[in-house]
C-alpha cells in the first residue's frame, strides 16, 4: 500500500509536470527537484517514495517530452492514477516504467492507502474499504513495466543491444 497524493485537476499538462525550462539536463535528480512546481510548489520536497498521483481527465497533455514521466518516476512516484491520460504520455509513461491506470470515478482523497493491481485492473481504496474498477493492462505492457521500462523490456529478449 502507498499513499494518495491528490490533485483532482484535469488537462494537467507536460509543462506543469515538468516546466520545459529544466527539460536540458538529463539529470534525473534536477528533473526531481522540480516536479509539479508550478501546480504544488511544495511537492517535489514532500513527495515519499512509493506515493501514488491521482489527477482528473487528460493527465500529461501537451507537449511529448519523455521527461514528464522521467521526472515523476525520479521523484519516487510509485504510480499515477487519472481519469484519463493524454495518449502520448501513457504511452512515455509505460516506455520508462511509471504504472499508470485509468479510473474514470473514485472517492480517492490525499492521505489515503492505496494498492494497484495492474493485472486485474483494480484500485483499491484501503482507508475507505472501496474498490475501483480500472481499465486491464495489456499483458505485453505489464511485462515492459515489469521490466523496468522498454529499453530493459528489449535487452531481456536480446532485440536491443
Amino acid at each position: 500500500m502507498t499513499i494518495a497524493r491528490v490533485y483532482n485537476v484535469d488537462d494537467i499538462d507536460t509543462d506543469r509536470i515538468i516546466p520545459g525550462k529544466y527539460t536540458k539536463t538529463l539529470d534525473l535528480a534536477a528533473l526531481a527537484a522540480h516536479v509539479l512546481e508550478d501546480l504544488d510548489p511544495a511537492f517535489a520536497a514532500t513527495v515519499q517514495p512509493g506515493d501514488i498521483l491521482v489527477a482528473g481527465h487528460n493527465f500529461g497533455c501537451g507537449s511529448s517530452r519523455e521527461q514528464a514521466p522521467l521526472a515523476l518516476k525520479a521523484a519516487g512516484v510509485s504510480a499515477v492514477i487519472a481519469r484519463s491520460f493524454a495518449r502520448i504520455f501513457y504511452r512515455n509513461a509505460i516506455n520508462i516504467g511509471l504504472p499508470i491506470i485509468e479510473v474514470e470515478w473514485h472517492s480517492i482523497e490525499s492521505g489515503d492507502a492505496l494498492s494497484v493491481d495492474l493485472v486485474n485492473g483494480l484500485v483499491t481504496n484501503h482507508s475507505r474499504h472501496e474498490s475501483f474498477p480500472a481499465g486491464r493492462m495489456p499483458q505485453q505492457m505489464i511485462e515492459i513495466l515489469n521490466a523496468g521500462g522498454l529499453v530493459n523490456y528489449l535487452r531481456e529478449r536480446g532485440g536491443y543491444a
